[in-house]
């Protein structure tokens, strides 16, 4: 039946104040947000590591700026996408986040097969925690001294140097694939159960060389049992001010961060998302997070959604083609 033009113009009236007064619901409860209600911080890690000493860290200056309890939940397993699976299935009310690092979202997902959730889509980004930079180290009786040394030892005599990596598919081991990638060479990939066993067989130059986060690195090269060859930050550290970055070592566009960050369920509020970003803005600002962020060589970033949105796309992508040219599997 055709409608008059006073019935077409009533319907869409009717039509127009029911989706005003869900937004208007929508925004009411989003103010009350967290009304009280516990927050659960899931850290798709065990207990102990970085990602997880830093969302105790953020959840303890929370529970103050949000007058609410922030509860750390530990979802290890599967290169962390139990945990990431955890969040994206969860409601969007802002009151289940995801405190993460780059693995889970733009790495791991590439070699896990079929998954359980989109790591881009299904999650919405709140705020980027801080990067973690690494170094290019080598035990301190190696022949390198740069980068370039090495690239050439490799390049006259391939799959004779081996390199140390926390695991299959860590950013630590895609790093040695990209470098392989960018120059043609070819070396051997060690895998290890953990950093910290990859970085003690680098030091005992059981493997010649490995990419290594900063604040493990630091005390060995301070002491000299390791060399640091570069950074693979976009500037020199501050810690580090005579080690050049890959770019100045003459590898073009070689940055990589180990960024962490936090991230909540798909079609989670924008004002909820937005008061998050501004409570962990505010927690990354307080002297014990600063402290502790030099302790875990993190270097504090905050920022806006839109621009970890960015980032973790782009890496997604990135990663993406390196971990599919390289043909890695979990």
């Amino acid at each position: 039946m055709d409608l008059t033009p006073i019935q077409f113009s009533r319907r869409r009236f009717l039509a127009g104040a029911t989706l005003l007064a869900a937004g208007a619901a929508q925004t009411s409860r989003a103010a009350a947000w967290p009304d009280g209600k516990a927050i659960n911080w899931v850290v798709p890690y065990p207990a102990g590591g970085s990602t997880d000493v830093l969302g105790r860290a953020i959840a303890q200056q929370l529970n103050t700026l949000l007058k609410t309890t922030v509860i750390v939940d530990n979802r290890p397993g599967a290169t962390g996408t139990i945990g990431a699976a955890r969040v994206a299935r969860a409601e969007p009310d802002g009151l289940t986040v995801l405190g993460t690092s780059i693995g889970p979202q733009a790495v791991a997902p590439h070699m896990m097969g079929k998954l359980t959730y989109d790591p881009v889509e299904d999650f919405a980004a709140v705020i980027t925690v801080g990067t973690i930079p690494h170094v290019l180290v080598v035990g301190k009786h190696q022949p390198y001294t740069s980068v370039r040394a090495l690239i050439d030892a490799a390049r006259a005599k391939p799959d004779s140097i081996a390199y140390a990596s926390g695991g299959t598919g860590t950013v630590l081991h895609v790093q040695g694939e990209l470098l392989q990638q960018k120059t043609g060479t070819r070396f051997i990939h060690v895998p290890y159960k953990g950093d910290t066993p990859a970085l003690q067989d680098t030091l005992g130059e059981q493997v010649q060389f490995m990419f290594a986060p900063i604040a493990a690195a630091l005390p060995h090269i301070q002491s000299g049992n390791l060399r640091a060859l570069a950074v693979t930050s976009a500037q020199r550290l501050k810690t580090l001010t005579d080690i050049p970055t890959m770019s100045e070592s003459g590898f073009d566009d070689f940055v990589v961060e180990q960024w962490q960050a936090v991230f909540a369920p798909a079609e989670t509020p924008a004002p909820v998302i937005q008061q998050l970003n501004t409570a962990i803005a505010s927690a990354l600002q307080t002297p014990a997070l600063t402290e502790l962020a030099d302790k875990l060589g993190i270097t504090l970033v905050g920022g806006s959604p839109d621009a970890l949105d960015k980032m973790r796309r782009a890496d997604y992508v990135k990663w993406g083609q390196v971990i599919r040219d390289a043909s890695i599997t979990a």
